[in-house]
């Protein structure tokens, strides 16, 4: 029987090696982001992906509002194939990126076939595989080194996020948002060796009955998908919330053995700490993730510092992951649960 976790480990272990590898296939792939992103007839881009790809969907919108300061949505896969007019309305042109680790997801290759021979329509994806289905059915920027054994999505989750982001940045001209995204390609790796050693000593010495992770802006799909690695990977029971709407009657779950996680962003801070001050009142253990600690933090039961403060949120956004995805690895291991073969899951998702 082999050890439980010996692909998701190293899988989540590598990523930062998956940026780098990113960074330099956007070299290759110049191109697409001429075709696709600097596309004059496009009035709205919309990315759909199923699951964490989903999540995925929803980071890359918001990034893309940010940097290109044009209109972005994100929908589940199916969302766009059974219920198109409502997600695709006339009248407008669109660009729809869709986002498979394995471009072999059903839901987003039969949104695609969907929308593709619309004359309003233009298709285009993301993806780790480059011989998959959806990398022939649509032009797809490649995460070369995303690729994974694990069920669960960690460092293919980190680098395509990453490398839509950078080819975001590309595509608006930020050379100081690529140039901080660089930067957290060279500091991942310290991050992730720090967050493995921060996260396993708090998961042997607590033990969590629920956990909450919030988050804001871009933030909040990071959330979600944190929220979906600790279930996948342990069963615990967990849920995400946009951080100030969750003091509008999620809270009332919070008791003691609840752990509430924020990813604590600069833009809105002294918000989200005024709802992390209060969780703890309610009798939440709250570990904050953030650019930096500082004395407003100080009440926090754990902090987990990423750094590059310097930077903006959006460019931050990949340094938060590391932490979020060894809590759920951490978690699975202690409820000797195999992270790498969830119950009921598959790699890929077909109908």
């Amino acid at each position: 029987m082999k050890p439980f976790g010996q692909y998701t480990y190293p899988e989540i272990s590598a990523q930062a090696e998956a940026l780098k590898a990113a960074l330099a296939q956007l070299q290759q792939q110049g191109d697409w982001v001429q075709k696709h992103l600097l596309d004059s007839e496009t009035d709205e881009t919309v990315f759909i992906g199923s699951g964490s790809s989903y999540y995925q969907a929803l980071a890359m919108a918001s990034v893309y509002r940010t940097w290109l300061g044009k209109s972005a949505t994100a929908y589940p896969s199916s969302e766009v194939f059974l219920f198109r007019e409502q997600t695709l309305p006339p009248n407008r042109n669109y660009l729809v990126i869709g986002v498979s680790r394995s471009g072999e997801s059903t839901e987003v290759l039969l949104a695609l076939e969907a929308v593709k021979p619309l004359p309003n329509v233009k298709v285009a994806g993301i993806t780790c595989y480059e011989e998959s289905s959806m990398a022939k059915l649509a032009d797809c920027l490649v995460s070369p080194l995303g690729k994974e054994t694990s069920t669960v999505m960690t460092k293919s989750f980190s680098s395509m996020t990453f490398l839509m982001h950078a080819a975001i940045a590309k595509a608006a001209g930020k050379q100081d948002q690529f140039e901080q995204l660089a930067s957290v390609a060279q500091t991942d790796d310290q991050v992730v060796k720090a967050a493995d050693a921060f996260i396993k000593p708090l998961v042997d010495t607590n033990d969590f009955q629920k956990v909450i992770y919030l988050g804001m802006g871009t933030y909040y799909g990071i959330a979600l998908e944190a929220s979906l690695k600790i279930k996948e990977m342990s069963y615990v029971w967990t849920e995400a919330y946009g951080t100030l709407e969750f003091r509008h009657g999620p809270k009332s779950i919070v008791e003691p053995g609840t752990l509430v996680c924020l990813l604590l962003s600069e833009k809105a801070r002294d918000y989200e700490l005024k709802v992390a001050k209060e969780m703890q009142e309610y009798g939440a253990f709250v570990l904050l993730v953030t650019a930096k600690a500082g004395e407003d933090t100080t009440f926090a039961d754990a902090v987990f510092e990423v750094g590059g403060a310097e930077m903006s949120d959006d460019a931050r956004t990949v340094l938060y992951l590391p932490a979020l995805q060894y809590l759920g690895f951490y978690t699975a291991m202690k409820r000797n649960v195999d992270p790498d073969m969830p119950r009921n899951l598959t790699q890929v998702v077909k109908i």
